[in-house]
Formats: C-alpha cells, sequence, structure tokens
C-alpha cells in the first residue's frame, strides 16, 4: 500500500527519537481530534504524540487506505497497552502539499 509521504511518516515515526520528523509531517496550522481533545500546531502533536506512545505504547499497521471527501482515510490496526487491544480505528486525514493539516481519530 503505498501512502503520501506525511501519513506514511505518521505511521512510522518511533518515539521519542522521531519527534522532530513526526512534527514536521504537519503543517503549521495543523489539528487534531483525538478521544475529543483537540490538539494545534506542530509543537502540541508532537507533545500529544509522545505523552500517548509513553502512556499506550502503540502501533498502528495500516490495513487499508481510501480517499473520501477530499481525504485520506486510512484503516489501521492499533495495538497496544490499552484495553481492548487491538482495535481497527479509522484515521481521516487532510493533506495540503507534503503536510498534515488535519486528522481525526475514530
Amino acid at each position: 500500500m503505498t501512502l503520501p509521504t506525511a501519513i506514511q511518516t505518521y505511521f512510522t515515526a518511533e518515539a521519542p527519537q522521531d519527534g522532530e520528523i513526526f512534527a514536521a509531517a504537519f503543517a503549521p496550522e495543523a489539528i487534531v481530534l483525538d478521544e475529543a481533545r483537540s490538539h494545534h500546531g506542530p509543537a502540541e502533536i508532537e507533545a500529544w504524540w509522545q505523552a500517548a506512545k509513553a502512556t499506550y505504547r502503540h502501533r498502528a499497521e495500516p490495513l487499508q487506505v481510501t480517499e473520501a471527501n477530499g481525504k485520506t482515510v486510512v484503516r489501521a490496526r492499533v495495538s497496544g497497552d490499552f484495553p481492548g487491544s487491538p482495535a481497527v480505528l479509522t484515521f481521516t486525514f487532510g493533506l495540503s502539499g507534503n503536510r498534515i493539516t488535519d486528522l481525526r481519530i475514530g
């Protein structure tokens, strides 16, 4: 499966060492919506990602990619230290150029 570079970075970056690479995949005005919370801008998004990785030690394996309403939708198997692991979640990415502008996880 071929993913846009920024989305590939989202799924392959390793915490904590790839924090700068991970943050650089997001546009300056990017927003991430996850677990009823929003995170704005690369620095805040990186802090959210680092905290989630430290807490849940999770990995996401992309299973399918589609396009819908101008967004790239990735279904991925997420496994880690959380109830119900593994779970299949939907990651809906907005892209502009080679950066993520928005991401909704559900």
